[in-house]
């Protein structure tokens, strides 16, 4: 398998509001990301962590720019990239009327999963998860973050080896944030690329491998949570974001 798990280039999105003016979503993204690594990309709400991201995932068309996610092309293979990735984002959705089981037998389903590999397969997603204790409960009686970690086991069903993980912890109490956290780490150490949107400093610094910030749609810096301390001066990355977008900084210092 090759180190790089994401290469991005230049990767824009514009959207047209309602007069028919544009409104740039972000412009000029590049980075790399590699396996067996957590890259987080950083930055407030409306920086354009999540159109970025939605764009990786397919979910948006980009304007301008490319990427591959595990080898594939982004424009022209974008139904293996679909197959390569797994996202999940804070408003990702469960059915409520359907059980946690039924629901994860529907996407092993779309998945083209044979009913003896969906059997397997949930069995190893319910232990790594602990969904045991409410597998067959109807998703909307299960707690928030019961329905994330719900979540977490559709959006790894078919094994994927790059995660793009949304703002995952928003919401969330510290108990099932601590879950979502431990289940990334975990995920690095199996070799997988994860991909962490956050605008929680604390989140990223204890997470991530390299970091990109973002700010009004444009890449700022990135590089390692060390690097980017000493490029600031400063162990704080509060302080290190504001310096890197220009802002003042010192309501954080002592």
């Amino acid at each position: 398998m090759i180190d790089t798990a994401v290469t991005v280039r230049n990767l824009g999105k514009v959207y047209r509001d309602a007069s028919g003016g544009q409104v740039v979503g972000c412009m000029d993204v590049s980075f790399d990301a590699e396996y067996g690594k957590i890259f987080g990309v950083l930055g407030t709400n409306g920086a354009g962590k999540t159109t970025t991201l939605r764009m990786l995932a397919t979910m948006l068309v980009p304007t301008d720019g490319s990427a591959r996610i595990a080898g594939f092309d982004l424009h022209l293979n974008a139904q293996d990239v679909r197959r390569s990735i797994g996202f999940l984002s804070a408003s990702t959705g469960v059915y409520g009327r359907l059980t946690a089981r039924e629901m994860l037998e529907y996407f092993a389903a779309l998945h083209g999963f044979a009913p003896a590999d969906t059997d397997r397969r949930l069995r190893d997603v319910c232990d790594l998860l602990d969904l045991h204790d409410f597998i067959d409960r109807r998703c909307e009686k299960l707690s928030t973050g019961q329905r994330q970690r719900v979540n977490i086991a559709r959006t790894i069903l078919h094994d994927p080896p790059v995660l793009i993980f949304d703002e995952p912890t928003s919401g969330l109490d510290i108990l099932a944030a601590a879950q979502i956290v431990s289940f990334m780490r975990k995920s690095r150490t199996e070799g997988k690329c994860v991909l962490l949107s956050t605008h929680v400093m604390r989140e990223a610094e204890l997470l991530c491998d390299e970091i990109l910030l973002i700010h009004q749609g444009r890449v700022r810096d990135q590089g390692s949570v060390a690097d980017l301390q000493q490029r600031h001066d400063s162990p704080q990355l509060e302080i290190v974001f504001l310096r890197a977008i220009g802002e003042d900084s010192s309501a954080f210092h002592n």
